[in-house]
């Protein structure tokens, strides 16, 4: 036969297989009716070793581990299908809408000037009072004991990732994201004293920023300092008479009356950093389309595959993966996920019940839109 030929043999046996994995699929929906009725487990461990044992058994040996791939992906694909079947109608959480009184507590991380104001600006407007907090944990403290209502923490830079620190505070406390914000970063470097960049005998600033910034750093060879922000670290070069400069915003800048000496000093010239409100309780807004959970992961096989395969068939689009370690002395990590969706929509609800329902460790982290500075 020559390939056409080859092909076509091929295009039959696919629209076969379509029409047999079709009807197992209705049956699989009729087992999801019976086991909501009887409250039977969709999981059924044995019952699924027993099948691909089987398929094995009666495989070509050629072909005996591919036909397991194969039949384990069909029964996820079930298993999924009967979830979604079995927690319609189940509600997953429960949340209030998202608003911010007037008269409501606000908080963030840094000093006044920092980016960190300016997110806390864009989502509450210009308020008289907003608490500053030193540590990213003082913010979070804050908000689960009751001292502020709300915290604004930067969570993403576009070009150094994730700030690892605040995910894992973001297991530690409980806590809800409820809004995002997404604000452009202009790095310049700034000086009380010094009047040129040579004439520089250190550069301070927050760990990221110096990232951010590490191409300009080396082509000029400047020593850095690690401090708590850039905002706090333009404030200690502003009272400092030695020839300290600063990476900060422009605006931070001015605020402490020092001299810019460069701007735009980012590598990248577009350079933005994420930034979360966090609140006691979950607040999901009208038009909410991304949700953030955190779980743990159980050591068998293909288990990180299985639990993706859920939002496959789901329809729903994953943006962004990433993992931590869990800090308890081994190696053993969670995973947090950023998917499109609203706990409003019925697959959402029934993806989160069932992965609530099957992991020892797992958390809703908030369901929330992004703004754009």
């Amino acid at each position: 036969m020559d390939l056409k030929e080859l092909r076509d043999q091929i295009d039959i046996l696919d629209g076969e297989m379509l029409e047999m994995f079709q009807k197992r699929m209705e049956l699989c929906l009729q087992v999801a009716e019976y086991k909501k009725k009887n409250n039977v487990n969709v999981l059924q461990t044995g019952r699924e070793k027993e099948v691909i044992d089987g398929i094995k058994k009666k495989a070509d040996p050629r072909f005996e581990d591919s036909a397991a791939v194969l039949f384990s992906n069909i029964m996820d694909i079930s298993k999924s299908y009967q979830q979604c079947e079995i927690n319609k109608g189940v509600t997953f959480v429960d949340h209030i809408d998202f608003s911010a009184p007037l008269d409501c507590k606000v908080g963030c991380y840094g000093v006044k000037g920092s980016n960190s104001e300016e997110a806390t600006k864009w989502i509450f407007g210009n308020r008289k009072k907003i608490e500053f907090y030193r540590e990213f944990e003082d913010v979070f403290r804050a908000v689960q004991d009751g001292t502020i209502d709300f915290g604004i923490i930067p969570v993403q830079n576009s070009s150094t990732g994730s700030i690892s620190a605040v995910y894992d505070l973001m297991r530690k406390y409980k806590v809800y994201i409820n809004r995002m914000v997404r604000i452009t970063i202009r790095h310049c470097l700034a000086s009380a004293n010094a009047e040129s960049v040579s004439d520089i005998e250190a550069v301070y600033s927050h760990p990221q920023a110096l990232m951010q910034c590490s191409e300009f750093i080396r082509k000029n060879d400047l020593k850095t300092v690690h401090y708590a922000s850039t905002a706090t670290a333009a404030k200690l070069v502003a009272k400092n008479e030695k020839k300290l400069a600063a990476i900060c915003s422009e605006k931070c800048a001015r605020l402490y009356n020092l001299k810019i000496l460069e701007k735009n000093i980012s590598d990248e010239e577009s350079n933005f950093t994420r930034f979360v409100c966090i609140a006691r309780d979950p607040m999901v807004e009208q038009d909410a389309n991304r949700v953030s959970v955190v779980m743990s992961l159980s050591d068998d096989e293909g288990s990180l595959y299985r639990m993706l395969t859920k939002f496959r068939v789901a329809g729903l689009n994953l943006l962004r993966i990433e993992s931590r370690p869990r800090h308890q002395g081994n190696f053993d990590v969670v995973f947090y996920l950023d998917f499109e969706g609203s706990v409003d929509d019925e697959r959402v609800n029934a993806l989160l019940v069932s992965l609530q329902n099957e992991l020892k460790d797992f958390r809703f982290l908030g369901n929330y839109s992004e703004d754009i500075e």
